[in-house]
C-alpha cells in the first residue's frame, strides 16, 4: 500500500494506527499528524512522522486520505474543509452525524469536492447486511448497548443512582438520533447503524447498564421480508485506553487499507 495519510489527533487509537501501518507497510506509507499549534503531543510523534498544525499545512502535504481520531470537535473543525478540497475523510466519531444539518453539509462538500466521507465499522459488525436490506419497507433494526457500570459512572452519579448496582438500569429507550445527541461520546455504534441502515428515526436504541457485563456488548436485531439477523458482539477494552474497545483501532486500520486495496469485499 503506497499512500500519504494525515491523521488528526494523537491519542491511543491514532498511535496504534500509526504503529500498525508502519509495521505492515513501512516507508510506502508516508504519515503526518495534525495537532493544534503548541500541542505537547508534537514531541511524542514517532521519528519520521510529520507534525502539522494547520489546514494550510495539510493541503501542502497533499495527502491521499485524512483520518480523524480526535473526537467530534475535530470532525466539525476539519471534515467539511477537507471534503471541499477533494480530500476523502475517515470519521471515527460517527455520532457527530446525528446533527442532520451538519451531515447534509458534509455530503454536499464531498460531492462538490469529488471526495468521499468514510465511516469505519468501529466497535460493531454486520453493517454490510444492514445496508443491503435498508430500503425494504418493513425492515426494522433494534440496537441494544450493554456496558458495565464503570462505563456510565458519571451518568449514574448525575442521575443519583448509587453503586454497586444489583440489577440492570435502562438509561435510554428510543430512536438513534436522540440517543446519539444525548450521549455523543458513547453512541457512535448507534449512529453507524442508523447511517448504514434506514436512518436515525427508524433505528431503535436501548442503553442498558449491566452489572454482570464482562465487556462492552452490542446486540443488533434486524427483521423484515429478507428474514432475520442477530449479531451479538462483546468487545474487550483497548490495552492503552480502557474507554475504547480494542477492535476500534483494528477497524480503522482495515478501513484505511480497504480504501487503497485493489480487491475489496462488500
Amino acid at each position: 500500500m503506497k499512500a500519504r495519510l494525515v491523521i488528526i489527533g494523537y491519542g491511543a487509537i491514532a498511535a496504534e494506527l500509526i504503529q500498525r501501518l508502519r509495521d505492515r507497510h513501512g516507508a510506502d506509507c508516508v504519515l503526518a499528524v495534525l495537532l493544534r499549534a503548541g500541542s505537547s503531543s508534537l514531541a511524542k510523534l514517532p521519528v519520521g512522522v510529520v507534525g502539522l498544525s494547520s489546514m494550510d499545512e495539510v493541503l501542502q502535504f497533499k495527502p491521499d486520505l485524512v483520518v480523524e481520531a480526535a473526537g467530534h470537535h475535530a470532525v466539525h473543525q476539519y471534515a467539511q474543509v477537507c471534503l471541499a478540497a477533494g480530500l476523502s475523510f475517515v470519521a471515527v466519531s460517527v455520532g457527530a452525524m446525528a446533527d442532520e444539518a451538519f451531515f447534509n453539509q458534509l455530503c454536499r462538500a464531498a460531492e462538490q469536492g469529488g471526495a468521499k466521507l468514510i465511516f469505519p465499522s468501529g466497535a460493531i459488525g454486520a453493517l454490510d447486511y444492514i445496508r443491503a436490506v435498508r430500503d425494504l419497507p418493513d425492515t426494522q433494526v433494534v440496537y441494544e448497548s450493554r456496558k458495565p457500570p464503570s462505563a456510565w459512572a458519571d451518568e449514574l452519579r448525575r442521575l443519583g443512582i448509587s453503586q454497586p448496582l444489583t440489577e440492570d438500569v435502562v438509561l435510554f429507550d428510543g430512536h438513534a438520533r436522540e440517543a446519539a445527541l444525548r450521549y455523543p461520546q458513547n453512541l457512535n455504534v448507534a449512529a453507524s447503524l442508523a447511517l448504514a441502515g434506514s436512518g436515525f428515526e427508524r433505528t431503535q436504541v436501548r442503553i442498558v447498564v449491566d452489572p454482570q457485563a464482562k465487556g462492552n456488548t452490542h446486540l443488533v436485531h434486524a427483521t423484515g421480508a429478507f428474514g432475520e439477523m442477530h449479531a451479538d458482539i462483546t468487545n474487550r477494552p483497548s490495552p492503552d485506553n480502557p474507554k475504547t474497545s480494542w477492535v476500534v483501532g483494528l477497524s480503522l486500520l482495515a478501513t484505511v487499507e480497504r480504501h487503497f486495496a485493489p480487491v475489496v469485499f462488500g
